[in-house]
C-alpha cells in the first residue's frame, strides 16, 4: 500500500508542477524574435501564447486620391501613397475591435508587378519598429499578376492578438 501512495503522492506532485509550468506561460506574453538586421521593420518570428484572443484583418486596399470619372480610371497614387492609405484604412478597423498596430503579429503583404516594394517599406517603417510602436510582426510580401481593385499597387492583411482583458495597444 506504501508503493501506491508513493506514486499518487508523485503524480499528484508532477501534477501541481505542470498546472504552474502551464500558467506561468500563459502569463506570458507575445514573444517577438527578430533576425540580425536591427533596421528591419519585421519580426523573424511571433508566438501568441494561450490566453489571447485572435483577430483577422481582412485584406484592405487603397482609396483613389482621384476617383474614376468621364471614362478615365481612378488614380491611387504612387505606392507609398497607397500604402498609406490601405495602413490609414486598416487602422480605423482595427480601432472599431478595441486593437492598433502593436497587436499585429503577422501582415501579408500583396504587391502589384509595378509596385515599388522599397517605398512600400518605408511608409511600413513609419508604424512598426517605431519609438511609439515598437512592435515589429512577421511578414510576407508577395508579387501578383494583378489585384482585384484595377489600379491598386497594393493589399495587406493582418493577424492581430490581445491578451483577453489586455490593454489596446497603438
Amino acid at each position: 500500500m506504501k508503493s501506491f501512495q508513493k506514486t499518487a503522492l508523485s503524480v499528484s506532485f508532477a501534477a501541481v508542477l505542470l498546472c504552474g509550468a502551464v500558467t506561468a506561460a500563459s502569463a506570458q506574453g507575445i514573444q517577438r524574435i527578430y533576425g540580425e538586421n536591427a533596421a528591419s521593420p519585421i519580426a523573424a518570428a511571433v508566438s501568441v501564447p494561450p490566453g489571447y484572443t485572435t483577430f483577422y484583418i481582412s485584406g484592405a486596399l487603397p482609396k483613389p486620391v482621384t476617383p474614376a470619372a468621364n471614362g478615365q480610371p481612378a488614380n491611387f497614387g504612387d505606392t507609398a501613397t497607397q500604402t498609406r492609405s490601405v495602413l490609414d484604412g486598416l487602422k480605423a478597423v482595427m480601432e472599431k475591435q478595441g486593437i492598433g498596430f502593436g497587436d499585429v503579429v503577422a501582415a501579408h503583404v500583396f504587391l502589384s508587378e509595378t509596385a515599388d516594394f522599397p517605398a512600400m517599406n518605408k511608409v511600413w517603417a513609419t508604424e512598426f519598429g517605431t519609438a511609439a510602436q515598437p512592435n515589429k510582426p512577421a511578414r510576407a510580401a508577395f508579387r501578383t499578376y494583378a489585384l482585384v481593385l484595377p489600379g491598386a499597387d497594393l493589399e495587406i492583411e493582418f493577424i492581430a492578438a490581445k491578451k483577453v482583458g489586455g490593454k489596446t495597444k497603438k
